[in-house]
């Protein structure tokens, strides 16, 4: 078994999760800088966790080469740990970049919205679900204002079937689906975790909210979402009419990443107002051709 240290020098300390540290690592031949997640053996500790890692592994090579999903370059596994080498982000996490920014502008969040929904749409057509999308879960290229956003972190998602229904209860507090809550859920939760952090970001506050985690899922599950105070008052109806449907309770209602993306026609440096002409326009030209 090829050791990670015979091929890559480990540098500083990127991050630390529940499993695992990443680390900035170097190619000793072609010194290419990248980050190693590292994940102590010692720390699996039920007999499903080494099977947990492996499948996150399984799903990043099956998602590799979209242009908004963290590459994984490698992998690695010894006696100790299992070290995955993945392409180095040097911008940080999506999260900080909003506590620093507070919120973004309807032009910037709709360019930010546009890739994240880029990543549903890709996993969704590749037969994966995320299950756990948050600002924390997306990471940017470089320290530039206009970045492009990578996804990472596959350890919740799963591969599905159309029809497969899932019932654990899986994801972070602020960005669950009502139907994760009820324990009886399908791909659409990635996309209402995606209008989540599209609120956050022109907002800076979560849709939903309570000082306890319980107090956060009543809330989710009544659906109430806060249009009145600042700075939605001054957001364009057609923001709101995104959120709206990509946060629909019933996730049969639910708008799809699909459709999303239709609004946006490839076009770049869009605006919600056009992206919803275009949904308009393509939904009333399919509905009179369905009559036909």
């Amino acid at each position: 078994m090829e050791d990670v240290r015979s091929i890559y020098t480990f540098g500083r300390e990127l991050g630390r999760g529940q499993f695992g540290v990443t680390y900035l690592v170097t190619h000793k031949t072609t010194k290419e800088q990248f980050a190693c997640k590292s994940i102590a053996t010692r720390k699996l500790v039920r007999r499903d966790d080494l099977d947990d890692i492996r499948r996150e592994v399984q799903i990043m090579y099956h998602l590799t080469g979209h242009r908004n999903i963290v590459e994984l370059k490698g992998a690695y596994e010894d006696r100790h740990s299992v070290n995955l080498i993945m392409e180095l982000c040097a911008g940080g996490e999506l999260f900080d970049r909003i506590i620093s920014k507070g919120h973004y502008s309807e032009r910037a969040a709709a360019e930010m919205c546009r890739q994240m929904v880029a990543v549903v749409h890709n996993c969704h057509s590749m037969g994966v679900i995320h299950r756990d999308l948050k600002p924390e879960n997306f990471l940017l290229l470089n320290k530039h204002e206009n970045s492009p956003l990578k996804a990472t972190d596959f350890g919740l998602s799963v591969f599905f079937k159309p029809g497969d229904v899932f019932k654990d209860l899986v994801g972070s507090a602020y960005y669950v689906a009502p139907e994760v809550l009820r324990r009886n859920y399908g791909p659409e939760a990635d996309i209402w975790s995606a209008g989540i952090i599209l609120y956050i970001l022109l907002s800076g506050v979560p849709p939903f909210w309570a000082e306890k985690e319980q107090g956060i899922f009543d809330a989710i599950l009544r659906g109430h979402i806060d249009f009145a105070s600042d700075p939605w008052p001054k957001i364009s109806s057609s923001a709101k009419d995104l959120i709206k449907k990509m946060l629909q309770g019933d996730p049969k209602e639910r708008i799809t990443a699909a459709e999303v993306l239709i609004g946006y026609r490839g076009e770049l440096h869009v605006s919600f107002s056009r992206i919803q002409m275009i949904m308009d326009n393509c939904i009333s030209a399919s509905a009179i051709s369905s009559l036909l």
